[in-house]
């Protein structure tokens, strides 16, 4: 008996996400700069575009996140306002510059970026301009897809070459990993799942290693929990000023 589509998909992904685990070296040297970073009040930085963006959503004001986050979220390079758009401007060189404009990033802080393709303009330039600041970069991408496709920047490079470290998804060339019988594209993409659960494992970890230095890390509670608001305040009085979409 065949294995149902949903348990196919299952398989894939549990697949990938052992090899993007086995990535070991890599997760700690990101672990550790990002407690390095946020234990000298630095900020963790971090950007996406089309649905990569949904990295930068996942770890800011979330339950069990930490509080340090700024997260570059630009309408016109997601999905809601126009989507076919945000595939353009992603693309456009020189468009980087604009969007880091009210941030001030140093060496300090940490920048993590994500792109599936890893090579379009916006996340390739942005990586080169944090190299401006001395501020250390985190990439995830696909490395199979990256390494199948040309640059779309002017130096030829992609975000792997750029980025100081690069967690690589495993995922399909093409993100979509599942061919059905009857259907020209594949469907049921992985990078996502493999990008965040690679993400917040790392934050975790960093979050370990600033508890053994005795420092305490800040991290918001569920504001849906008993407790969780009052416990949130705190943290927002704090930060709302810095930070202008909290």
């Amino acid at each position: 008996m065949h294995p149902r589509v949903f348990q196919t998909y299952r398989d894939l992904v549990f697949e990938q996400l052992s090899r993007a685990f086995g990535q070991e070296e890599k997760l700690d040297y990101a672990a550790k700069w990002i407690a390095d970073s946020l234990g000298k009040n630095g900020w963790i930085y971090i950007c996406g575009t089309g649905h990569s963006h949904m990295l930068a959503e996942e770890i800011f004001y979330r339950a069990g996140g930490f509080a340090r986050v700024i997260p570059i979220l630009e309408p016109a390079l997601m999905l809601h306002q126009n989507a076919s758009k945000s595939t353009e401007l992603e693309r456009k060189e020189g468009y980087a510059k604009e969007l880091l404009m009210p941030y001030t990033l140093t060496e300090r802080d940490i920048l993590v970026l994500a792109s599936n393709s890893g090579r379009n303009a916006v996340a390739i330039e942005l990586a080169l301009l944090a190299k401006e600041t001395h501020t250390k970069t985190i990439a995830f991408t696909n490395l199979k897809h990256s390494e199948s496709v040309v640059s779309r920047h002017s130096s030829s490079q992609k975000l792997y070459q750029v980025a100081d470290i690069f967690l690589d998804s495993y995922a399909e060339i093409g993100d979509a990993g599942i061919k059905l019988e009857g259907m020209n594209a594949k469907v049921g993409p992985t990078s996502t799942i493999i990008s965040v659960a690679l993400l917040q494992a790392i934050l975790c970890e960093a979050c370990d290693i600033l508890l053994k230095k005795g420092i305490q890390p800040e991290i918001f509670n569920s504001s849906n929990s008993e407790n969780g608001e009052m416990e949130n305040e705190a943290l927002l009085t704090k930060y709302k000023s810095l930070v202008s979409i909290l």
